[in-house]
Parts: structure tokens; C-alpha cells; sequence
């Protein structure tokens, strides 16, 4: 593996007298597709919180690409490559989905728009940002099947065109990272597949790093290349997805046995 995309060094919180993470580290190696899993209650909303400074934490710290994100708020840390995504689909229902992957553009347009003076002239420089920006979001539409659907209102598609539709969203952004939370949440078979495909194409034909909390094991452990998993606020297995799979305590926390147990499951199994 390649050097770390991000890095959690020593994480902590807690929120009143409840340890909700303990002293977790793990890593997204760059390039990677990182799954973080756990059964409920594990503490992986959390942590996800706090990797991606929603949470300011206890103790610990958090870098991306080597730099320490102490301190800075999720705006900025946007603007450096790092966005997510949440369990709920955030569309903007009321606007097209054309225009959903165009707000996802609105810093860069800005800019060149020198802070709306060039755009109310229609400078050289903010129409190029403006083609280049629609261009870009007709590219996803395109790559998640929604082209055609291009000035339909967002909140009238199907809930797996949403989901599909907020990370193509984040992905005009260009990020380095892309964090997602429970992509395949209400999705069936169908658009579990395709959500699939799609975070495998982000990864190969970008290069872009991927952290995903999934609880459809069937996903990750068919596209994952490094898994890192959690139990009552701790991490208690990192590696490969055959290494955690077989790992004792990853399936004595699933199977709500002791360790022991767990054993007695792996050696009775075919």
C-alpha cells in the first residue's frame, strides 16, 4: 500500500460520561477503498464525525495527506480535497439535478466570477468557468445514468438516483477523499450493484481514496481493499477483507459471542 490518504492517530470522545471512541487509529492508504464497520452502537458515526471535523475531539488528531486538520473548519477542509457525504441523501429537492452538481461548484465559480462583478458582464473568464462547470456536471449525470433527467427536479428521482446523484455532487468538488456514510443504505440488489460499479470506477479511473461506513457487508467485502472495524468505541481489527473477515473478534462482535466462541464457529464451518 501507498502512503496514507488519512491518517486517525489516537482518536477520543465522549459525550457526557459515555466513551463513545477510544483511542482509535487507523488509515486510508491513497488510492485505496477503506471500509470502516462495526455492528450497531460500535461508534463508527462518530468516529466518522471526527475524521472529518464535525466532532472536535477528546484527544488525538486526524491528518490528510500528511497535514494536520486541527483546528480548521469542515468548509476549509473541503476546499483542501476532503468531503463526505451522509446517511440521509442532502439533495437539494427543489432545484434540477443539473443544478445539484452545479452548486457543487459554486466556490470555483465564484472565484472566477471575481466575486460576481465578472459574471454580471460576462467576462471571457467566468464564461469558460461557466462551460466548464456545466460541461462537468453533464460528465456525471452522464456517468450515473442521469443525463436525460438533467432538468427534473432531484427530489422527484428514485431514492438510489439521490444517493447516486450526491456523490456525483461531491465529486465535481475533485476531492482527494471521498467519505461516504452508509452509501447503500435503502438501496436494493439493483442499485446496490450499480452504486458498487460506480465507487469502484471513482477509485480506478481518478484515483480518488474512498472511507466508507457500510453496513451491507456484501458491498464491502466486494470492493473493499482495506477494512478497519470497531466494537464498543474501539477498533478491533485492521487489514485486508479476507484477513478481518476471518478474524476472530470481528466475528464473535457480529455474532454477539465471545471470542472462544467465535473459534468454535470458524473450525465447524465447511
Amino acid at each position: 500500500m501507498s502512503a496514507p490518504a488519512l491518517e486517525a492517530i489516537g482518536l477520543a470522545k465522549s459525550f457526557g460520561g459515555v466513551r463513545a471512541v477510544s483511542d482509535v487509529s487507523f488509515s486510508v492508504p491513497e488510492g485505496s477503498l477503506t471500509a470502516l464497520i462495526g455492528p450497531n452502537g460500535a461508534g463508527k458515526t462518530t468516529l466518522f464525525n471526527l475524521v472529518t471535523r464535525l466532532y472536535e475531539p477528546d484527544a488525538g488528531e486526524v491528518r490528510f495527506c500528511g497535514r494536520p486538520l486541527a483546528g480548521l473548519p469542515p468548509a476549509r477542509i473541503a476546499s483542501l480535497g476532503l468531503v463526505r457525504t451522509f446517511q440521509a441523501a442532502r439533495i437539494f429537492p427543489g432545484m434540477t439535478a443539473l443544478e445539484n452538481l452545479m452548486v457543487a461548484q459554486h466556490n470555483a465559480l465564484m472565484l472566477a466570477s471575481g466575486l460576481t462583478i465578472l459574471g454580471l458582464i460576462g467576462a471571457p473568464s467566468w464564461r469558460a468557468a461557466e462551460r466548464h462547470a456545466i460541461d462537468q456536471a453533464k460528465r456525471w449525470l452522464d456517468r450515473i445514468g442521469l443525463l436525460e433527467r438533467a432538468d427534473d427536479a432531484a427530489g422527484n428521482l428514485p431514492y438510489g438516483d439521490q444517493r447516486r446523484l450526491e456523490i456525483a455532487r461531491a465529486m465535481c468538488t475533485e476531492p482527494a477523499l471521498l467519505c461516504l456514510d452508509e452509501p447503500a443504505a435503502g438501496l436494493n440488489a439493483r442499485e446496490s450493484a450499480a452504486l458498487s460499479e460506480l465507487l469502484l470506477s471513482i477509485r480506478d479511473d481518478h484515483g480518488t481514496s474512498i472511507l466508507l461506513i457500510e453496513h451491507d457487508m456484501s458491498v464491502v467485502m466486494e470492493i473493499s481493499d482495506h477494512i478497519a472495524v470497531m466494537d464498543y468505541g474501539v477498533k478491533i481489527a485492521e487489514g485486508l477483507p479476507k484477513t478481518v473477515r476471518d478474524d476472530p473478534k470481528v466475528i464473535a462482535a457480529y455474532l454477539g459471542a465471545d471470542e472462544q466462541e467465535a473459534i468454535a464457529v470458524m473450525e465447524s464451518s465447511p
